[in-house]
């Protein structure tokens, strides 16, 4: 059982990654970008959501990983 200490630490991880993803998404809308810039933009938020959760990229493709390949799909339809 995960004491105070841990649960609120782990809070404020999530809330860290919610932020970066928040503003990935935002930079994804309104910045003009290249597709490879917009995936190495992705794959950092991936990384860091890893760093902070190991072994939970399964997690991160099922919340974040669809929002974010739903904005490349609207930014760069495939012709």
């Amino acid at each position: 059982m995960a004491t105070d200490e841990e649960r609120i630490e782990e809070e404020k991880k999530v809330r860290q990654l919610q932020r970066v993803a928040d503003f990935a998404c935002c930079v994804l809308h309104q910045q003009a970008m290249s597709l490879e810039e917009a995936q190495g933009l992705i794959g950092g938020v991936k990384n860091m959501a890893l760093r902070l959760f190991p072994d939970k990229e399964q997690t991160f493709d099922l919340i974040y990983g669809a929002r974010l390949r739903r904005i490349l799909i609207e930014k760069f339809p495939i012709s």
